[in-house]
């Protein structure tokens, strides 16, 4: 798995992606847009989105297997627990986190980052992961792939 074209840790992807986000609303207050309850629709996506996240987190460790995507040393093929609906629980909690926040900034812009960082894992984070796993369990790993969705 040493092969892994991504060095940057992806909790950072989702902080510098929320970043991102905030300027973008600072910058193009025209594009602001009211949403009832925003703030507590807000709460309930990060919240989700953390819970999520944090429950690929611990069905891992529970496997002892790595949660270090730079560093993976994958001992087990995880498929159980939120693992049986999502290939990759840890990313799409922070998709539903990144929802919250635009969510909660309210502006047209900072939603257009969703697909970025969707395309920026896919890309330098999953689909190097994917290749890297197939190596290791081939067939019950392509099995897996076919049975449970890479996002959700």
């Amino acid at each position: 798995m040493s092969s892994l074209e991504s060095r940057v840790p992806p909790p950072a992807v989702v902080l510098v992606m929320a970043v991102f986000m905030w300027l973008i609303s600072r910058a193009t207050p025209l594009l602001h847009f009211d949403v009832p309850a925003h703030k507590w629709l807000a709460a309930v996506l990060v919240s989700v989105g953390f819970v999520t996240g944090m429950s690929g987190v611990m069905t891992f460790l529970n496997a002892k297997t790595t949660v270090d995507p730079l560093k993976p040393r994958a001992s087990s093929m995880v498929t159980w627990g939120v693992y049986a609906l999502s290939r990759n629980p840890m990313y799409l909690g922070g998709l539903i986190m990144l929802l919250g926040w635009a969510v909660f900034l309210s502006n047209a812009l900072a939603f257009l980052l969703l697909p970025a960082y969707v395309l920026y894992i896919n890309r330098f984070q999953i689909t190097p992961e994917e290749r890297a796993l197939t190596a290791l369990f081939g067939q019950p790993y392509a099995a897996y792939q076919v049975r449970v969705r890479r996002w959700l």
